[in-house]
């Protein structure tokens, strides 16, 4: 009887040691749960334009993102010029990336100057709004592609500057938000960029509870607004303030990681900008 009780009992067991090796621990069930689904990888950067350097600081940022190879990158400040090929498109093609660029100058023009999206994947569609106050001369651009066989939507904007300009900033996100609903189509969204303020600040509290913040979701036990974290380069005179952001659809991913990019000066003190970029890993929730 012992012996047939044992061999009863010697599966059961097996089952429930199983079934608890793999529950996830309280506050890891995003990350054990979703641990074989593939990761989406973001970098946001702007890119100064083409002040000082160029074609240096283009090889360090060429050599981290080949490194990396980010799903999506989102750029800033992308310019233009008679004398200088699309930032945006030389980069994509060094990189072996689609990308569209987004401006408030007309195509065709000579000199123009925007944003930008680059993926690793095929983009299926995309399209551009100008930002209220037209006189600000800032754009949200958008592209739809296509991650891990659903669709993305993927967000890039660069909103006013001015610190006291938070009124300014609160509206553009009202039209990144309407570019939004208009454009989505019920697939999950992404947006970056440079936001010129916190993510915490009362001027994007319209994003949450839809859209939270990468880096601070990543980063839940620090302070995310301290110097340390800056995103603005100290070594160029700037305040030191973390105003590049990628906010990521709160019930589609959950975040992995997020990280500072292009903190450092390479051996001969050339910088990438005058900004750091933003790594960020998300995972799908579905």
């Amino acid at each position: 009887m012992k012996r047939l009780f044992a061999s009863i009992l010697a599966p059961v067991l097996l089952v429930v040691l199983t079934a608890c090796a793999q529950a996830p621990a309280r506050g890891e069930a995003a990350t054990t749960v979703f641990a074989d689904t593939p990761t989406l990888d973001v970098v946001t950067l702007n890119l100064w334009h083409d002040k000082q350097d160029w074609p240096r600081r283009q090889d360090l940022i060429v050599r981290e993102l080949a490194r990396r190879q980010p799903d999506v990158i989102l750029l800033q400040e992308v310019l233009q010029d008679p004398g200088l090929a699309n930032q945006a498109q030389h980069l994509a093609e060094r990189l072996g990336y689609q990308y569209r660029f987004f401006s408030v100058d007309p195509e065709g023009q000579a000199h123009r100057y925007g944003n930008a999206i680059l993926t690793r994947h095929a983009i299926d569609a995309s399209d551009v709004v100008k930002l209220q106050p037209l006189d600000d001369y800032r754009v949200a651009g958008w592209v739809r592609t296509e991650f891990n066989g659903r669709p993305l939507n993927v967000y890039v904007t660069h909103l006013h500057y001015k610190p006291e300009g938070g009124t300014i900033r609160a509206r553009q996100i009202a039209d990144v938000l309407a570019f939004i609903d208009r454009t989505g189509e019920q697939a999950p969204a992404i947006i970056g960029g440079d936001f010129n303020t916190g993510d915490g600040t009362p001027e994007l509290a319209a994003l949450s509870p839809r859209f939270s913040s990468a880096y601070r979701a990543a980063h839940p036990d620090q302070d995310v607004d301290a110097p340390a974290h800056t995103t603005l380069n100290p070594h160029m005179g700037h305040p030191a303030q973390r105003i590049d952001h990628v906010f990521f659809q709160t019930d589609a991913f959950r975040v992995d990681e997020a990280r500072i990019l292009f903190e450092r000066a390479d051996a001969d003190g050339t910088w990438a900008s005058d900004h750091f970029g933003l790594f960020v890993r998300l995972r799908p929730m579905r």
